[in-house]
């Protein structure tokens, strides 16, 4: 970081999002693992404000209870523009500093960086500026305020679309409302505010033109990535920024040796770690807190959330969630892991099993067909198809012990609590309600009897039915 930490960060987060049309505040929608305004959030901590103050207003509740410690809500009652959200946000903080930074950005800009504010603050505190804003060129400025410069190439001005003239809207230069402003002249400003423009409301943008005019310091820093700076309004746009933020997730991740076959159906989080020699396959999904290490193979159409893979591990068209997978175990096709699904070294979770709560020990395989729950299974451990661990009782959960080197015969059911001894059996097709001890086999199962002619009697009677 530039060494230059602000006294305030002000994040705008109390529009309505009309455009959204969700019942859900705007800034709290979500792209890449975090609400837009965590993005914001994660852009702005590394540069150790004094105080991160967030503007709320439409949907207060659910905004102020997803902020993270340290960072104040300030209520904005009547939204009546950008500039009284300042104001409202400095009145609560109280007194600054007149030389201190404060930055303004809005909470709906999920793709800014902190490398780009920090540069912002540096060159604001290098220029001993009054405003430095931000700008970036658009193809298609519709929507924004153009900057306006003099002849010289001094900034005058942000003159917001619905109060510019032909000329000015011709400008492809844009402010996107993020600002680095020394504090004494942003509150001179602020006090001088009219609603006098096309929306009846205190702009932000004409404190750059009010500190223009007093001969004050104004700067614009323009950004060469414009994508950076796009704001979200829509559910269009959402989805626009999200691919970008994904687009940038995997370059950075195939820079840092991970293979990935087809970034346009690989979707990763901001959250998850990858290293080097991983290889994501089609249809791959990592969410959250998910760590893959190297040399793991994810996919195709695997989705993992919060879900740990150790080195050579491979997972194949499988959902895990809160899952860990050990080195060089093998997960699918078709296998869900639910949360608590501990898998050790070298084990396997095969074609439509499920798993929850519960360790398969080293070298256990739990090929096919089966669904293991609150269970501690031991190594070296084979579980046949069709296997059910019992384990709900219809009021509690209940554990279920598999030893060492133990076989579970085919068609299995296991009703907890019990107890298999290492090295033990179980007959296929039993239903085992009793412990096994060490090395016995245990049977569950009533005596097969063929009852002799019966389909010569009963045939007949089969055709007459069809």
């Amino acid at each position: 970081m530039s060494g230059h930490p602000p006294g305030a960060v002000v994040i705008l987060a109390a529009g309505e999002g009309t455009r959204m049309k969700s019942e859900t505040p705007k800034v709290l929608h979500r792209i890449g693992g975090r609400s837009l305004l965590g993005h914001v959030l994660a852009a702005v901590a590394p540069l150790h404000p004094r105080r991160t103050l967030v503007v709320i207003g439409h949907g207060r509740e659910a905004v102020a209870a997803s902020l993270p410690p340290g960072v104040e809500p300030v209520v904005q009652e009547e939204q009546h523009g950008t500039g009284h959200a300042v104001r409202v946000a400095l009145e609560h903080a109280g007194s600054f500093r007149p030389e201190e930074v404060v930055v303004v950005v809005p909470g709906d800009a999920p793709l800014l960086t902190t490398a780009t504010l920090d540069e912002l603050v540096s060159r604001h505190v290098r220029d001993q500026a009054a405003v430095t804003l931000l700008s970036a060129d658009f193809e298609n400025p519709t929507g924004y305020g153009r900057v306006v410069r003099s002849a010289s190439g001094a900034v005058r001005a942000v003159i917001e679309e619905r109060d510019a003239d032909a000329a000015v809207r011709s400008v492809r230069e844009v402010a996107v409302s993020v600002y680095a402003f020394s504090a004494g002249p942003l509150a001179a400003a602020l006090a001088r505010l009219t609603t006098d423009n096309a929306q009846g409301e205190e702009y932000l943008t004409d404190v750059v033109a009010l500190l223009a005019g007093d001969g004050a310091g104004v700067y614009a820093y323009r950004t060469g990535d414009a994508s950076e700076t796009w704001g979200v309004n829509d559910r269009a746009q959402l989805a626009a920024a999200g691919r970008r933020l994904n687009d940038l997730i995997l370059a950075d991740a195939m820079r840092r040796g991970v293979t990935v076959a087809d970034p346009l159906s690989t979707w990763v989080d901001v959250d998850v770690e990858l290293e080097p020699d991983t290889m994501l396959l089609p249809g791959t999904r990592l969410h959250g807190r998910t760590r893959v290490a190297r040399g793991a193979v994810i996919g195709p159409a695997s989705v993992l959330t919060d879900t740990i893979v150790g080195e050579r591990a491979t997972v194949e068209n499988s959902t895990c969630r809160g899952a860990e997978i050990g080195p060089a175990a093998e997960v699918g096709p078709y296998t869900f892991l639910r949360p608590g699904a501990r898998l050790l070294a070298d084990t396997k979770a095969g074609a439509y099993v499920e798993i929850k709560a519960s360790v398969l020990g080293e070298g256990t395989k739990v090929p096919h067909l089966s669904y293991v729950g609150n269970a501690r299974i031991g190594e070296r451990t084979n579980i046949g198809a069709a296997t059910v661990f019992c384990n709900y009782d219809g009021q509690r959960k209940h554990q279920t012990t598999v030893g060492d080197d133990v076989r579970i015969g085919s068609d299995t059911m296991l009703v907890a609590p019990v107890e298999i001894g290492d090295g033990a059996y179980t007959g296929a097709g039993s239903v085992i309600t009793e412990d096994v001890p060490a090395g016995a086999l245990g049977l569950g199962r009533g005596r097969q009897r063929n009852v002799e002619g019966w389909v010569q009697r009963n045939r007949g009677k089969q055709e007459d039915d069809r």
